[in-house]
């Protein structure tokens, strides 16, 4: 279980960087914009985008965020990598851009999984 803890704990607080508070840190620069516009997105939709990951990040890390909420924010993290994996692969072909959201895509999957051990665990 200390194991599985540690795998947990890591995954999701690196997920939480990368999701929660790189977009909540840099979604206003001018990189940040562009890049939205580039995959053909309204302007809107980036911050739409920068509530809900910094919202379902907080969702992921807070030990007092019980379920369903935590797995609503594990779908839509899921739905988000997916899609963006697909933006950038539409757009700019397969590549590093959209390799991206694919390894985040693997570190949210071992968080799920770990979460799910740890709760029936406690159960």
């Amino acid at each position: 279980m200390k194991t599985t803890k540690i795998i947990y704990w890591s995954l999701t607080g690196l997920f939480f960087l990368l999701e929660g508070v790189m977009p909540g840190l840099t979604s206003h620069t001018p990189l940040a914009i562009e890049g939205i516009k580039h995959l053909g997105y309204p302007d809107y939709f980036r911050v739409m985008l920068t509530v809900f990951k910094v919202s379902g990040a907080l969702a992921l890390i807070l030990p007092m965020v019980k379920n369903p909420y935590k797995e609503w924010a594990y779908a839509g993290f899921g739905i988000v990598l997916i899609a963006a994996f697909v933006s950038h692969t539409v757009v700019d072909g397969f590549g590093p851009h959209s390799i991206f959201p694919l390894i985040g895509f693997v570190i949210l999957s071992i968080s799920y999984m770990t979460y799910n051990k740890l709760q029936a665990q406690n159960n």
